[in-house]
């Protein structure tokens, strides 16, 4: 079959002849129809992460979207989305024709959202309406604030945070290419990530009404300071990476004198039940029009170069590959 292969850990995968997916006990043979390249794909294949060196020649690609060719589990012809743990752990992963994928893994899913569209939502969907509905536990009518929100992760929290009730939801963007993005995603304001953090707190303050319920956190650094301090009372800041740097300052009379929390949130700590209880609920707004994240599709065979350009860190959408 074709596939995205890698042979050098930190290097571009090429489009090359890789064998077929052997599958076994345990495993659904998935016809992979898109699948995204994402950081979590140039991390896991770096050879300096904390998962240590992949064994190469191998696939990356940590999720995607197909149909069931074989499996004790999913009838065939079922569409689904998928996880793998490719560069994390020995195996191939989504970027190739086909995929052998732990039957856990595998969540079936409905047809009304195109299938790149479900590919470009995935994972990131997932963490921005986990990080609000569990982690962040946000109520109706409460105060939104977003960072990062041009994002893949920013732009479905915006819409998952619509649904999920919110009064007023503000985006943090740092290039006008982002704002746009968070605009279309339904934001009722967008912050530009300028400034010291003291004028980002003002501004903050400003586009919040006063106060931020619940902070959805991709960046951390001085953005996520300034956020901290514009917290309402019981405002809970959610931090789900650290793009903008691993540090920031927090202080210990404000989150007090608030009682307010700053949470950690990884897509790791979920069960497989409640990946795919989220992905579920992702899907059918998504397909509603309620939730959607900018993408941009590309042939598997440009997979070199969309690699590239998400290594590039100027991506102004998610790249999602089509075998």
């Amino acid at each position: 079959m074709k596939a995205a292969v890698l042979t050098v850990p930190g290097s571009a995968p090429e489009h090359a002849e890789h064998p077929d997916p052997a599958g076994g006990d345990g495993t659904t043979l998935v016809r992979v129809t898109a699948a995204p390249v994402v950081p979590l794909d140039l991390l896991a294949a770096s050879g300096t992460s904390y998962f240590g060196v992949p064994a190469v020649p191998y696939v990356p690609g940590v999720q995607g979207v197909g149909v069931v060719e074989r499996s004790a589990v999913h009838e065939p012809g079922t569409r689904v989305w998928f996880a793998t743990s490719a560069g994390m752990a020995p195996g191939d992963g989504s970027l190739a024709e086909r995929c052998a994928v732990r039957d856990v893994d595998v969540v079936p899913v409905p047809g009304d959202l195109p299938d790149v569209h479900l590919a470009a939502l995935g994972l990131s969907a997932v963490a921005a309406w986990m990080a609000l509905s569990w982690r962040g536990r946000v109520r109706p009518g409460e105060h939104v604030l977003v960072l990062g929100a041009g994002g893949a992760v920013g732009q479905a929290a915006i819409g998952a945070a619509r649904v999920l009730g919110a009064g007023r939801v503000v985006a943090v963007c740092r290039s006008e290419l982002a704002q746009e993005r968070a605009r279309s995603a339904g934001a009722d304001v967008v912050v530009p990530l300028a400034g010291d953090v003291d004028h980002l707190t003002a501004r903050f303050q400003d586009a919040c009404n006063g106060k931020a319920d619940v902070v959805v956190d991709p960046v951390f650094g001085a953005a996520a300071t300034a956020a901290s301090r514009v917290l309402a009372e019981g405002g809970r800041l959610v931090n789900l990476g650290g793009a903008s740097g691993d540090v920031a300052e927090f202080s210990s009379a404000v989150l007090r004198s608030r009682s307010a929390e700053v949470l950690g949130y990884t897509n790791n700590a979920l069960t497989p039940a409640q990946r795919a209880e989220a992905l579920t609920a992702v899907v059918a707004h998504a397909a509603q029009g309620r939730l959607a994240v900018a993408h941009e599709v590309l042939p598997l065979g440009a997979v070199s170069e969309a690699w590239r350009r998400q290594a590039s860190g100027g991506v102004g959408a998610r790249l999602v590959l089509t075998p």
